[in-house]
């Protein structure tokens, strides 16, 4: 299939299903996510027909912005959805197929972030504990927690009142 007007136009856009965007300086995007094609044209880029995906728009596969007056605006992160879609569809996935898997990488997608956020976050928390490897913490019962240096003892505690054996009073 020979590139459509607007591909040669704009080159290589999108560089695999994940909506990684290609050389941006071709056609001025600097977000992926940033809504600006007409359904005409993220039709043409995504080598389907206009029609395709207003229904995926309704079955909620792939939802473009909307303008002031409800007209859809796809990004090229749409546009990498639209071609996945394609290609789940090409090797016989239903619909409602493609939609799970596509909740899925979503899922796996964000659950990876989080990952990433809590290991930045456990290792402020161990850089934390190693500057401050000079003390040790130690439970100290209903006084709360005491800190000593190592090799310090505890201090006892002086209540004022002396052991008496159990039976003696």
């Amino acid at each position: 299939m020979t590139p459509s007007r607007v591909e040669r136009r704009l080159g290589e856009i999108v560089d695999d299903h994940n909506g990684r965007v290609g050389d941006e300086r071709l056609h001025g995007l600097d977000d992926p996510a940033k809504p600006v094609y007409v359904i005409s044209v993220a039709a043409e880029l995504a080598g389907m027909h206009a029609q395709t995906l207003r229904q995926y728009d309704r079955l909620g596969l792939v939802t473009p912005e909307r303008t002031g007056g409800g007209g859809r605006r796809y990004s090229m992160r749409n546009i990498a959805q639209l071609r996945r879609v394609q290609e789940l569809s090409s090797e016989g996935v239903s619909l409602a197929g493609i939609q799970r898997i596509m909740e899925l990488e979503h899922q796996v997608a964000a659950l990876r972030a989080r990952i990433e956020e809590l290991s930045e976050q456990n290792a402020q928390y161990r850089d934390a504990l190693e500057s401050r490897s000079h003390t040790r913490v130690f439970a100290a019962g209903r006084d709360g927690i005491v800190a000593l240096r190592p090799g310090e003892r505890p201090r006892p505690r002086s209540s004022g009142r002396s052991l008496v054996p159990y039976g003696t009073r």
